[in-house]
């Protein structure tokens, strides 16, 4: 690889993570439907965190993380997002630079404050998240340079980017920058109410300009409006190049064309949070794939990062990635 050439770019909401334990009642109490994404204002932010117990907060946004975790394999990964130039903006930068992921978006100096997710993890280890875009939202076409994204042999878009109108014209411009270049795109569904309000455009993406597409199995189901996780399989293998579709403990499943490759989950002594299991899923996939990595291999990959991040609190690993990947 070039001194100038990376292997994968993702462009997704730039988010403070904060994590709280929390029990079944504080989710009825606060109307929170367990293990999904709402989107909510400044106000309803500042009204949750008021009423969660002790944190941990810590930079987050889904693409990001994967970026994390691809640098973790040893990766060269460079991401893209929206902060203001505010407290949280400043850690967001510094964490991301500091595990060597190349971050170079400017700030923004007016506007909305950085963007934040307050997320509920339960006992059973299931995450529900209430996210306040923020500054996130004001990411735009300006931002995306087509000489970096062209730099990327994978660029990676985050679903959740399709919320803001602005950020979606983005996410257009750099799968079509990439594609100009020759580069693959992958982009992840990111969670089912997602799918659910934007699902013609996103059906349209992943038939005409998306290679490498990954989703749960609720997401496939909710794309193809399919009762049966076969019946999704089926159809998304005629969409695009690759398809890699997460079952939580049963593993994941890889399609290419005639190609079904079942892979194994990872086994973890305790599943302490699930926050970032997706995310991490997508690092291994995208790092293997980058180098050029059979498919099988790349579950695998996603598998043990997977694994890695659910055995802890937090969605970033805490032991590097390429030392579990060579030992295993």
């Amino acid at each position: 690889m070039s001194s100038h050439e990376l292997d994968v770019i993702g462009i997704g909401n730039a988010l403070v993570d904060v994590l709280s334990h929390e029990s079944e009642t504080f989710l009825e109490r606060h109307g929170l439907a367990k293990g999904t994404m709402h989107l909510i204002d400044e106000a309803r932010a500042g009204a949750l965190y008021d009423a969660m117990g002790p944190a941990v907060e810590i930079s987050g946004g889904s693409a990001a993380n994967t970026m994390v975790g691809v640098a973790s394999f040893g990766g060269r990964a460079h991401y893209i997002g929206k902060v203001r130039n505010d407290q949280l903006g400043a850690v967001f930068s510094h964490d991301l630079k500091s595990v060597g992921v190349q971050y170079t978006t400017p700030m923004a100096t007016s506007g909305p404050s950085t963007g934040r997710c307050l997320i509920v993890v339960t006992a059973d280890a299931q995450r529900t998240m209430n996210t306040y875009l923020g500054a996130s939202t004001q990411l735009g076409p300006a931002d995306v340079d087509a000489r970096l994204i062209a730099r990327g042999r994978i660029l990676y878009l985050e679903g959740y980017l399709f919320d803001p109108p602005a950020a979606q014209e983005a996410f257009r411009a750099a799968a079509g920058f990439a594609h100009a270049a020759g580069r693959k795109v992958a982009l992840t569904l990111s969670d089912p109410f997602c799918v659910d309000r934007h699902r013609a455009a996103f059906v349209d993406l992943v038939e005409r300009h998306v290679d490498v597409l990954f989703a749960n199995e609720v997401e496939i189901c909710a794309l193809y409006e399919a009762n049966e996780f076969d019946a999704a399989l089926q159809q998304v293998r005629r969409h695009c190049e690759i398809a890699a579709l997460t079952r939580s403990e049963r593993g994941s499943v890889v399609v290419a064309g005639d190609e079904v490759h079942v892979i194994e989950a990872q086994k973890v002594n305790a599943v302490v949070d699930t926050t970032g299991a997706g995310d991490l899923y997508a690092s291994g996939f995208l790092f293997g794939l980058s180098r050029g990595m059979d498919l099988p291999t790349c579950g695998r990959f996603g598998s043990l990062a997977a694994a890695e991040v659910i055995s802890h609190v937090g969605a970033r690993p805490v032991t590097p990635l390429a030392e579990i990947a060579g030992a295993s």
